[in-house]
């Protein structure tokens, strides 16, 4: 299956390489992701509250994931389970 990946589902994917804190290359290509699109989704998780950046060096930024960020991935699993389910790809 070659298909693009929705926005949820990249968002998604940044969120969970992000959920024990991860600099922006491990995010990149964890998920990847070009560097256009990185920094385009996260200015997004950051500017809503689903990410953090936190500074453990200089330079050296990680960025986490909120417990904002972490209910936003639980509910998009449960999304995608029920969805999975109906069309009948699941168990």
């Amino acid at each position: 299956m070659n298909r693009r990946r929705s926005n949820i589902e990249i968002i998604a994917d940044m969120l969970r390489v992000g959920e024990n804190g991860a600099g922006k290359t491990e995010i990149m290509y964890s998920a990847n992701m070009s560097y256009a699109q990185i920094q385009k989704y996260l200015g997004f998780l950051l500017s809503r509250g689903f990410i953090n950046k936190v500074k453990v060096g200089n330079p050296v930024v990680t960025y986490q994931v909120t417990e904002k960020g972490g209910e936003l991935l639980r509910n998009i699993n449960t999304i995608v389970e029920i969805l999975e389910f109906r069309n009948g790809n699941g168990a």
